[in-house]
Order: structure tokens, then C-alpha cells, then sequence
């Protein structure tokens, strides 16, 4: 009885491998493949019944990455064919995407977005290489280093001199400790901003047998002139890098549209923003640049439209619809953040060759030199080409678009620093 079990049930699964041989077979033939959910037939890729995709979502792990960049970016053979003309041919792939022909390039949005991912991420890495951001006992170091240096070399060579040098050299001596002093401060001022400059002319010539020229002993004069103004306490010393938010000669910022209760509330909040703008500059201005950065990608957002409705006003009668503009401003934006990348990077490498292969670092300068002048060249014959009217009009609206677009960038960028001060 058993064994006629076990007879019926491999009689069972012979005949289900041969459907199911048959069903594949029929399936490549017809070209028809069935719905791994509702077991439909599926002419296309989804299933008429279920919805479901006829795709696996079981890939290898590559595929799996580069699909994603496909959703996100586009990033297929369409990239290739976007970034040549968005580079090189003014207003094509915008002439191209109103005109309809958009299946061969990056959309106008996705290509911003990537293009401006890699420009605001890669801003923060050349922006706050500088050696000027750097905290202040930073750049104190190298100036207090040779401070420290000729204080010993003057200390080493003070029992050789005849008695009649020894007096003189130790008030050089002093002179030097007294430097030693203001450039050990934790805040920056002017008195260690003034050493400083005195220092670096003072030791200039150290290692040489001619004097300082005429011109540097005018300029060290009146270096330690003011420097001693302020020791007497003839001059209050303040901070270097002295910062204000105001409006009036008060030193405060008031509206006369706010009442006073709320003006007073509005020069407590700059006065503090003063205070925290003070400390970072004082000390180290790079967690103030880094949050000033990473709030202009939020604020480009807002300026893109605002764009796109200058250009509306400026073509009024064009008889273009206000998406058109906006792709506009996408495409010219994309261009902008892309060649200051492109100079960034080429900054960089000049600066890297600059000593083993002078002759290719001032390659890159000129070429660097002329992607800036390519910029307002490109955005000129991108809108004479977009909106098709004469060179005159073109100029007289280009120049008038661009003095706006220069206060909306400079609004912009107070504002990024202001919401980037407030969050240090």
C-alpha cells in the first residue's frame, strides 16, 4: 500500500516537470512569460492583473547599485551625451528639452541635483583647506617658532659679546619676550596681529648682511608706533577681524516698521550673532564657514525660482510659459556650479605642481582663467539663443538679469552665513 504511495506521488511529480518543461517551453515560443505572483500571462514588463514586475528584484549587488543611480541621477549613457553641450554648446540642451527631443539627455532637475551634490560637498573640502581658517595659536605657530628661535640664538651669543653689546642685547632680548607675549594670546587682536607684522619684517633680513630698505623701516616705525599706543592704553586694543550687524551709527539694527520692543529684541539677537561671529573668527572660523555652506543648498532652492521669475518679467511677451525660464535657470546653473568645480580642481592641481612641474601648473592657471571668462560668454549666448532676440536687447536684459542676480547671490550669501552663525 505504501510503496503504491510512493509509486502515485513520483508519477505526480514527473507529469508536474513536464508541464512545467511544456509552460517554459511554450512561454520562449510565444514570447508571453507568466506573473510569478498571479501565475497570468505577461506580454510586457508588468502584470496586466497584479501590477507586479516580471523584473527579479534578486540581482547581483552591482546592478543593484548602478540601478539606483539610474532612479536618482540618470546616471546611464545619458549623462555623457548632457555634460559635452552643457559645457561647450550654449542653450542647446535647453532649446532641446522645450522643443520636446528629452529622451537622450539627463532631465534639467536631475542633472542640477547631481551636478550640485558634487559641487556643495566638494566646496567644503577647497574652502576650508586655507591656512587662514585656521584657529589662532595656529597661525601664531610659525611666527612664534622664530620668535622662540632668535631668543635663543641671542641668549646663546650673549656671554661672547664685550660688555659694552651685552646691555643692548639684552634689551633685544626683552623686545623679543615682549613679542613672545602678545603672540601667545588664545585670542587674536591687534596687538598680535601688529607683532606679527613686525616680526616678519624685523627678521626678514636676519640671515643676511644688508640692512632693511627705507621703505620697511617707515612701515616697522609706525607698526611699533601704534603697537606701543596701545600697550600705553593711549588706543583700547580690540579684536582683529572687528564684525557688526547694524544700520545706524549706534552700532544696532533697527526697522522702522518694528515697533521698539521689537527692535530692541532684534539688536539683542545681532548683538549675540556678533559675539558668535567675534569667537569664530578669533579662534577658528571653519565650523562657521562649514554651516554657512551647508545651508546653500536650501537657499539655492529658493533662488532658482526667483531667477526663473526675473526672467519671466524680462520676456514678458515672449510668449513662454514660466517652466521654460525655470529650465533656464537649471541648465545655467548646473553650467555655473560645474566650471567652478572644474576651476577649483584646477586651482588645486596648479598648486600641487606648482613646484615639480612649473610649465603644467601655469597650463592649469590659463585654463583655469578661462573657464572664468567662458562663464558670462556662455550664459550670453545661452539666452540670445534660448529667447532669440537681437544683440542689443540681449545685452541691455543680460546686463540688467545679471546686476539683480549679483544682489540675489549677496542676499543669499548673508543670509547663508547669518542661519550658519546661528546654528555654530
Amino acid at each position: 500500500m505504501l510503496s503504491n504511495c510512493f509509486i502515485a506521488a513520483n508519477i505526480m511529480s514527473e507529469q508536474t516537470k513536464n508541464n512545467n518543461l511544456e509552460l517554459i517551453t511554450s512561454e520562449r515560443e510565444t514570447g508571453f512569460v507568466s506573473c510569478e505572483n498571479c501565475h497570468a500571462q505577461v506580454s510586457g514588463s508588468f502584470c496586466s492583473q497584479c501590477g507586479q514586475s516580471v523584473e527579479s528584484t534578486l540581482r547581483y549587488f552591482w546592478n543593484v547599485i548602478l540601478h539606483l543611480l539610474d532612479d536618482i541621477f540618470s546616471f546611464d549613457s545619458r549623462a555623457s551625451r548632457t555634460l559635452r553641450p552643457l559645457l561647450f554648446v550654449p542653450g542647446f540642451l535647453t532649446n532641446e528639452y522645450i522643443q520636446g527631443r528629452r529622451v537622450h539627455y539627463v532631465p534639467p532637475l536631475r542633472l542640477y541635483l547631481f551636478v550640485s551634490i558634487i559641487f556643495f560637498i566638494s566646496l567644503k573640502f577647497f574652502t576650508l583647506d586655507g591656512t587662514e581658517m585656521l584657529v589662532h595659536e595656529q597661525r601664531m605657530a610659525e611666527p612664534l617658532s622664530q620668535v622662540n628661535t632668535h631668543i635663543s640664538q641671542l641668549e646663546a651669543s650673549l656671554n661672547q659679546l664685550p660688555i659694552e653689546q651685552q646691555s643692548r642685547q639684552l634689551n633685544d632680548i626683552s623686545r623679543y619676550k615682549a613679542y613672545q607675549a602678545n603672540l601667545s594670546t588664545k585670542i587674536a587682536t591687534q596687538t598680535s596681529d601688529l607683532t606679527t607684522r613686525i616680526i616678519e619684517i624685523e627678521l626678514s633680513n636676519i640671515d643676511s648682511d644688508q640692512p632693511i630698505s627705507d621703505k620697511k623701516n617707515k612701515k616697522l616705525e609706525e607698526l611699533k608706533t601704534k603697537l606701543q599706543a596701545i600697550k600705553s592704553g593711549e588706543v583700547k586694543p580690540s579684536p582683529s577681524n572687528a564684525f557688526t550687524i547694524s544700520n545706524n551709527e549706534q552700532g544696532t539694527l533697527t526697522f522702522d516698521f518694528l515697533s521698539d520692543e521689537n527692535n530692541k529684541r532684534l539688536s539683542e539677537k545681532m548683538t549675540a550673532l556678533e559675539a558668535k561671529a567675534q569667537q569664530a573668527f578669533s579662534s577658528d572660523a571653519r565650523p562657521l564657514i562649514q554651516q554657512s555652506i551647508s545651508k546653500l543648498p536650501q537657499l539655492m532652492f529658493i533662488l532658482l525660482p526667483l531667477f526663473a521669475v526675473i526672467l519671466k518679467l524680462f520676456y514678458l511677451f515672449a510668449n513662454r510659459l514660466y517652466l521654460e525660464h525655470l529650465t533656464v535657470a537649471l541648465h545655467s546653473h548646473s553650467f555655473i556650479f560645474l566650471v567652478i568645480l572644474l576651476v577649483n580642481i584646477l586651482d588645486n592641481g596648479q598648486d600641487y605642481l606648482m613646484s615639480t612641474m612649473p610649465q603644467i601648473a601655469d597650463s592649469l592657471g590659463y585654463i583655469a582663467v578661462g573657464l572664468l571668462i567662458w562663464i558670462p560668454c556662455y550664459l550670453f549666448m545661452m539666452q540670445k539663443r534660448v529667447y532669440k532676440q537681437g544683440y542689443i536687447f540681449t545685452f541691455i536684459k543680460f546686463f540688467m538679469i545679471s546686476m539683480i542676480y549679483f544682489n540675489l547671490i549677496a542676499i543669499t550669501a548673508m543670509a547663508a552665513f547669518l542661519w550658519g552663525l546661528a546654528d555654530v
